[in-house]
């Protein structure tokens, strides 16, 4: 399991069009991918379960991901929300 916490850097945040390309990238991995804000933890690969995080720019989140590709999986999902839109 590969663990990354970062502070989300997209504007508005995870909201409609950003959250459904963060799924689209997400479900591109065979990896579980989680998201987790608050202890509360979702499916990444859930765009319902990313929106009832309410996660907007500023905020800190930790990725969780396991499985074959999960290293890479990380690093391309956290560079996504790490760099301004």
């Amino acid at each position: 399991m590969v663990e990354k916490t970062l502070v989300v850097a997209v504007n508005p945040g995870l909201q409609a069009g950003v959250a459904s390309e963060f799924v689209q990238k997400a479900n591109s991995y065979v990896s579980e991918i989680f998201l987790e804000k608050a202890n509360r933890r979702v499916n990444a690969k859930s765009i319902m379960g990313l929106l009832s995080l309410a996660i907007t720019n500023g905020d800190s989140i930790t990725l969780l991901s396991d499985g074959d590709d999960d290293q890479e999986a990380i690093e391309v999902l956290a560079n996504f929300l790490s760099n301004p839109s």
